[in-house]
């Protein structure tokens, strides 16, 4: 995961990252077939750690609104170059050209954090600590929200800082979803 947000997967050969995992480039063909395999492998690998750890954020006692708070900090990179915001952006740079496996399994990657965050504003709705709103539907539009800033954090564009975007994403939550 380092070495491909280091250098982008063009930048990767298999015989370099070989090296630097002690392994031949012909083990890694073996068990990875292709770059653009080994980069969705290493999605997933990195998604599952993070799935592990969003569980845990959300399934604690607190309130919606700061279990939300935790989601929003664990999707928003941590700045230019985060190595799983590189991932995500190498994955979805390859997806036009990707086959139909591996965009289902990039879907299902994200399922799992649209599924997270409806089954959390469900929760809160029905606790009263949320306005009203459709789960589903409001979870696509923070996604896509989330999404944007992200990307803008993790290529560095100025002014889209981290410490901006999680300011903007917590005034976008007060104004549409805070009773």
């Amino acid at each position: 995961m380092a070495t491909i947000a280091e250098r982008g997967l063009d930048g990767l050969t298999m015989a370099g990252l070989g090296r630097e995992v002690g392994m031949s480039s012909g083990h890694l063909l073996y068990y990875f077939r292709t770059k653009d395999e080994l980069l969705l492998r290493t999605l997933e690998w990195s998604e599952g750690r993070l799935g592990a750890e969003r569980s845990a954020l959300l399934s604690r006692p607190a309130p919606v609104r700061e279990r939300l708070d935790a989601y929003v900090d664990l999707y928003v990179p941590d700045g230019p170059r985060d190595p799983h915001w590189t991932l995500w952006l190498e994955v979805w740079n390859r997806s036009q050209n990707a086959d139909a496996d591996a965009r289902a399994r990039q879907a299902a990657i994200e399922g799992a954090w649209h599924r997270d965050l409806v089954a959390l504003l469900a929760e809160g709705i029905s606790r009263g600590e949320l306005r009203p709103v459709d789960p589903d539907r409001y979870a696509a539009r923070m996604r896509a929200l989330l999404d944007g800033f992200s990307v803008h954090v993790a290529v560095g564009i100025p002014g889209t800082g981290r410490a901006a975007v999680l300011a903007h994403v917590r005034e976008f939550v007060e104004d549409t979803l805070v009773p």
